[in-house]
């Protein structure tokens, strides 16, 4: 263990408490982590929704290795090297149809925030510049920058920041327990809440509407899988009032939910839509927004040698991030992993509906390779039951990830039958002793 810890300011993370018992990891092959005491750790959370195929893949790290050799940076403005190139035309491959553009970035958050950017100057090119209101929901996560924290909707993100981008609104969200609770798969009730976008639109009238972004499955706020016909029916209502559908797929793209995106999953297509994490299976930052090509097509007018859209970041497209989504597309493609989640879904779902009836267990949701485990709250003490289960786990080998007092899976792609059942196993125990 380092002699100190006290210079790293952690990220999310409650750390005095941490800095009174570390977790720290020290290596990573397949399903398991190391800890600096040498246990074998089972990752039952894809690093952080991230390492879609696994640690430690031969074709990421020698593309990496390899990349680093060749050419660490090339300049993003102005200039390019090939490997952009080639990644934007494998990542259209897969995309959902007409999603033929590709914008790089370095996160999920810079993705939502270049994705918000598009739609409002999207319609100022197109002369509806009153089209500015960006319309988020209720409980969405969309990174932490200040669109994403604005667009979003955890109170805990938002509230120590200020009063966020001006002209922002919200629909609400879609979890419904009474309804819904214990649901296997996409709950049965709950398409109408869409319409709430019609009372934005009655509140503030389309022409000042530019986009509506959503999670197809809310992550961070505790896994909210979409009510059936839900995402078509916001489809429908975005296209009559000519507002931009953005679907924030930092974590269900990439094979989370059975498909390569969420989209195809649900058969709805944005017009926008963020990726990063299991871009490049987490081993080097990276982020993009597919776009329609009717969207860069307004952007690519007047003189030829004026820049058409004012934004990016130094490090996009970055040589080293190029190289390794190319050997994570690699791996992907080989092993089957971007459908793999649908050849194992109706697996983790029995499993992880057998913890219904366990102590505390008051709801629990699951779509593709992701789930959670809604827990009741400790009177006066919200997360905490939550988070003594995380602990609990740690200590038996098992890395599990909490959000409030929701407990979320999302394991590598690469996750087999023996790997889950530890992972249900491990919780039930822990369910049992602590909650």
């Amino acid at each position: 263990m380092p002699q100190k810890l006290d210079a790293y300011w952690m990220p999310f993370t409650a750390n005095r408490q941490f800095k009174k018992s570390p977790r720290l990891l020290t290596g990573a092959d397949g399903m398991y982590f190391t800890d600096d005491k040498g246990r074998q750790v089972l990752d039952s959370i894809a690093g952080l929704w991230c390492v879609n195929a696994g640690h430690n893949r031969p074709r990421i790290v020698q593309a990496i290795q390899k990349q680093a050799a060749e050419l660490d940076f090339a300049p993003p403005f102005q200039m390019a090297h090939p490997k952009a190139f080639e990644l934007a035309e494998r990542l259209v491959e897969l995309s959902p149809a007409g999603l033929n553009k590709v914008f790089f970035t370095n996160s999920g958050s810079e993705s939502v925030e270049t994705a918000l950017k598009m739609a409002i100057a999207y319609h100022r090119v197109r002369g509806e510049g009153a089209r500015t209101r960006l319309i988020g929901r209720e409980r969405g996560y969309h990174g932490v920058n200040f669109g994403g924290i604005s667009v979003g909707g955890i109170v805990g993100n938002r509230k120590m920041f200020g009063t966020m981008l001006g002209g922002v609104d919200h629909i609400r969200h879609t979890h419904d327990p009474v309804r819904n609770a214990f649901s296997v798969g996409q709950p049965a009730y709950g398409a109408e809440l869409a319409d709430d976008l019609e009372r934005m639109v009655a509140l503030h009238d389309a022409s000042t509407i530019a986009a509506v972004i959503v999670e197809p499955v809310a992550g961070s706020t505790g896994v909210l899988i979409p009510p059936q016909g839900y995402l078509q029916r916001l489809r429908d209502i975005c296209d009559k009032h000519g507002i931009l559908l953005i679907f924030d797929e930092v974590i269900t793209g990439f094979g989370r939910t059975g498909q390569p995106f969420a989209a195809q999953t649900f058969g709805v297509t944005p017009d926008l839509m963020t990726v990063a994490k299991g871009l490049t299976n987490g081993a080097v930052p990276m982020g993009a927004v597919f776009a329609k090509d009717s969207i860069y097509d307004t952007f690519m007018q007047g003189p030829e040698h004026l820049i058409e859209f004012l934004h990016g970041y130094t490090y996009s497209a970055h040589p080293l991030a190029c190289a390794a989504a190319l050997g994570t597309l690699d791996t992907y493609k080989e092993e089957g992993l971007l459908t793999r989640a649908s050849e194992m879904q109706s697996y983790f779902a029995e499993a992880l509906h057998s913890l219904k009836g366990e102590p505390q267990v008051i709801d629990i949701r699951n779509i593709g390779l992701v789930g959670g485990i809604e827990l009741a709250s400790l009177p006066g003490e919200p997360a905490k039951r939550a988070f003594n289960v995380f602990l609990d786990c740690w200590d038996k080998g098992v890395l599990i990830r909490t959000t409030g007092d929701t407990i979320a899976m999302s394991p590598p792609l690469i996750v087999e039958r023996t790997h889950i059942d530890h992972i249900i196993d491990t919780v039930r125990g822990a369910l049992r002793r602590v909650a």
